[in-house]
């Protein structure tokens, strides 16, 4: 006998899923209901996403006040959407998103701060840019020029190339002159290359602008032709010149290393919005604490190997066993292969059958290995292994850095049940919150595998056990070279000799460490995030699996299915703690070293 089912109507809203007789309304009304109801948190996620990239779009060049004002204004109207919202009334799951949404919104208004405080130390030798700015606004806003504008767009063109020459002219003459003007013109080599970078994209912008109306319209092109070649020629020169003059870098230094810290405040401000409870200086205690350790660990390995505590002896010893050229491939899968048995005979996690099928085996260029000497890993694990046509020395440190012992520990870092099973979770479980990505979880989850490999008796030997020691003291001082360098503390020469001195890099390994973390891109808490993510990560665990009631399994997939988000916050909806919209930053995670 079939069961009887009333019909009822779904009506969506922010708040939650009503639902309400059939009566209430009409066929045609539900649907509408149904289709035009007010957008899901996920859903507002996505429009943030859009809307903030659309602008970005719109306004793709640097000194304009018109976007720094579209932008705010984006973010107070998000800002007041999210406030309006029936918070107390939502899923635990949109609570979160909710909190994620708002933290990047006061985030995106901190970053536009930050960006304008930087414009403005370069603002003596950008004087020049504001009537090339207002070009690019006006085709932002589809204000055509007409046929009567384009003597005046030419002289605009060419006056720009007259005040791009008194500013090198009024650079050089200043420099016996200690009087203000003369100050106001010298910037630190990081400021002079980030404002020769934003020199360079406002060029790449005005030869967009250029190209919609040259050969197109010929009375522009007659106009502007010759005034639009010289000033696109000057504006590549004179980023050339804020480089070498101004800043005094030796543009064709390959090997630089040059970074540009952000300083206490910036640093506090991060750590903030990733929701960390500590300071930088606290950071810097727990990670040398931890090190501590590592050193304590690797002394007693080394005694092991029959060397009597000398831990660089004993690991120069395993850094001699590596593969030979063409066999690194072969060893990172069978060493994955061993890491998943190990994993699942525990029942410690649980391996969907296609991420296991998926990955891929890729390898690095030399190019790439300045910034990455050891492999990078997801769905496509990249090899650092050397080429034909490095030098000696390059191919055996390269060998002597990927050796089968540092190998072993941190394939499963990049494969599984790393960053390849947290991508494949990611992509199909709340993909909307890719927006909040964070290294905290991102790169945490991989840390706090490491850490749990340790505990559970991974490495076969005290061999393996120094390669595992190598890392963990290597994301130690990542904290302490990467907090200390954006605080100002020391050189980028500091931090590289710290990682040969300390950890037991080779330099060309180190100075490719160092220039990733100061110059390849990433956030100024990227590195720290490695062991600061794992210790939250291994700290819930202690707290929900060793003394609460969640199994391993359950655990591992229910944090994986959260997305890329602060492990704070992760914390906050599996413990069952209470939602707030002023959700306090409060957790003091405990160190990991025992």
């Amino acid at each position: 006998m079939k069961s009887k089912i009333s019909a009822c109507v779904f009506v969506v809203s922010l708040a939650s899923c009503s639902i309400l007789p059939a009566t209430a309304q009409t066929p045609a009304e539900t649907v509408r209901a149904a289709l035009l109801g007010a957008p899901t948190l996920p859903e507002l996620c996505a429009q943030y996403d859009a809307d903030r990239g659309a602008l970005r779009r719109l306004y793709a060049y640097p000194f304009s006040s018109e976007r720094d004002a579209r932008m705010a204004e984006l973010a107070a109207d998000w800002l007041a959407r999210l406030d309006a919202a029936p918070f107390e009334t939502l899923s635990r799951a949109e609570q979160i998103d909710w909190l994620l949404l708002r933290g990047e919104v006061l985030h995106d208004l901190e970053t536009l701060d930050a960006e304008r405080s930087k414009e403005r130390e370069s603002a003596a030798l950008t004087a020049f840019t504001p009537p090339l700015v207002a070009l690019l606004e006006a085709r932002s806003a589809r204000a055509l020029p007409s046929a009567e504008d384009n003597r005046a767009l030419a002289e605009t063109l060419a006056a720009a190339s007259e005040q791009i020459q008194a500013l090198r002219d009024a650079w050089k003459a200043g420099q016996d002159d200690e009087s203000a003007q003369r100050n106001a013109l010298q910037l630190t080599p990081s400021a002079a290359r980030r404002a020769a970078s934003s020199v360079g994209r406002l060029r790449s912008a005005l030869s967009n602008w250029y190209s919609f109306g040259a050969e197109y319209d010929p009375l522009f092109t007659w106009w502007c032709e010759a005034p639009w070649d010289a000033l696109d020629q000057d504006l590549k020169n004179y980023a050339t010149f804020l480089e070498e003059k101004v800043g005094g870098i030796d543009t064709k230094d390959e090997d630089l290393l040059l970074g540009d810290p952000i300083g206490y405040d910036a640093l506090m401000a991060e750590l903030r919005f990733e929701r960390i409870a500590y300071t930088p200086d606290e950071l810097i205690a727990l990670a040398e604490k931890e090190f501590a350790w590592c050193d304590a660990r690797r002394a007693e390995a080394a005694t092991a190997m029959g060397l009597d505590g000398d831990w660089r002896a004993a690991q120069e010893l395993v850094r001699q066993d590596h593969v030979a050229p063409g066999e690194q491939p072969a060893l990172i899968a069978e060493i994955s292969d061993a890491s998943i048995d190990f994993l699942v005979s525990r029942d410690l996690l649980r391996v969907p059958p296609l991420a296991n099928a998926t990955w891929r085996l890729g390898m690095m260029s030399p190019a790439r290995q300045k910034f990455s000497p050891y492999f990078t890993g997801g769905e496509v694990i990249s090899i650092s292994y050397p080429t034909a046509g490095m030098d000696h020395d390059a191919k055996l440190q390269s060998m002597r850095g990927n050796n089968r012992h540092f190998t072993r520990a941190t394939v499963h870092h990049e494969l599984i049940p790393g960053h390849h099973l947290q991508g494949f979770m990611s992509d199909r479980y709340a993909p909307h919150r890719s927006l909040f990505r964070t290294p905290f979880l991102v790169e945490g989850w991989a840390l706090y595998w490491e850490l749990r490999l340790w505990d559970l008796g991974f490495a076969e030997g005290p061999e393996d056990e120094l390669g595992m020691l190598f890392w963990r003291a290597h994301r130690s001082a990542r904290i302490l070279f990467s907090l200390n360098f954006q605080l100002g503390n020391w050189t980028p020469e500091e931090c590289v000799d710290f990682l040969v001195e300390r950890v037991g890099h080779d330099r060309n390994n180190a100075e490719a460490e160092v220039r990733r973390s100061i110059q390849g891109g990433y956030g100024p808490l990227y590195q720290a995030a490695y062991l600061l993510g794992g210790m939250q990560l291994y700290a819930l665990h202690h707290e929900l699996v060793e003394l609460g009631d969640w199994t391993e399994p359950d655990f591992h997939e229910a944090v994986l299915r959260q997305g890329s988000i602060p492990p704070d916050l992760i914390r906050a909806l599996l413990s069952g703690r209470e939602l707030t919209r002023d959700l306090a930053i409060d957790w003091r995670f405990p160190n990991v070293a025992k």
